[in-house]
């Protein structure tokens, strides 16, 4: 799908009703939607519960807390990209943590330049994301490789008369030795002995 055609959803975490307002209004309907607010971390976390969002954007520090752990469980637990504003003097603190979880981070404040491009930085990595998730294979996948491989051994039971261990750890083996998939190797000894 084009770039231009593609929309994101975002999630803004801040309880500054101005801060809200500021970023929201750098952001264009046609690209971002739906856009939806949180007042605080529970909130945000009961919206997550009732669906996903490509984007989550947090505006630190959240009353009690700075947002920085919930940031990072954040990133962990899905295909959402995390952008952190910080205040200057927290900065060094708070990238040092989400940086290794992939969470990106500007000092506030900030200018509509550098949020503009820090949009571009969101795109570029849940784009990147959406490359892993087509690679991911789904369970129905998985079943359908497990039921070759079960259909092979039982074929090298019956015909090579192998133990079913021996029969596994000849298809692990030659999946290994040859670099392909177990399924690879299945469908060659079903082929081979049907």
């Amino acid at each position: 799908m084009d770039l231009k055609k593609r929309v994101y959803s975002l999630m803004i975490v801040s309880s500054n009703e101005s801060f809200t307002k500021s970023f929201k209004q750098l952001l264009s309907p046609a690209e971002f939607s739906p856009v939806v607010t949180a007042g605080g971390i529970n909130e945000a976390k009961r919206m997550l519960n009732q669906r996903s969002f490509d984007f989550v954007v947090i505006n630190s520090p959240l009353s009690a807390e700075s947002g920085v752990r919930f940031c990072c469980n954040l990133s962990t637990t899905g295909n959402t990209v995390v952008l952190l504003f910080t205040r200057a003097e927290d900065f060094a603190e708070s990238y040092e943590e989400v940086t290794r979880f992939g969470v990106f981070t500007i000092i506030k404040p900030f200018s509509q330049q550098s949020v503009l491009t820090a949009l571009l930085w969101l795109v570029a990595a849940r784009e990147r994301l959406r490359q892993y998730e087509k690679k991911e294979i789904t369970l129905e996948e998985k079943m359908k490789e497990i039921r070759l491989v079960n259909r092979a051994k039982w074929l090298l039971i019956e015909k090579q008369k192998f133990t079913e261990e021996q029969a596994h750890k000849y298809i692990e083996k030659q999946a290994m030795d040859r670099c392909v998939a177990k399924a690879a190797v299945a469908d060659e000894i079903i082929r081979k002995y049907s």
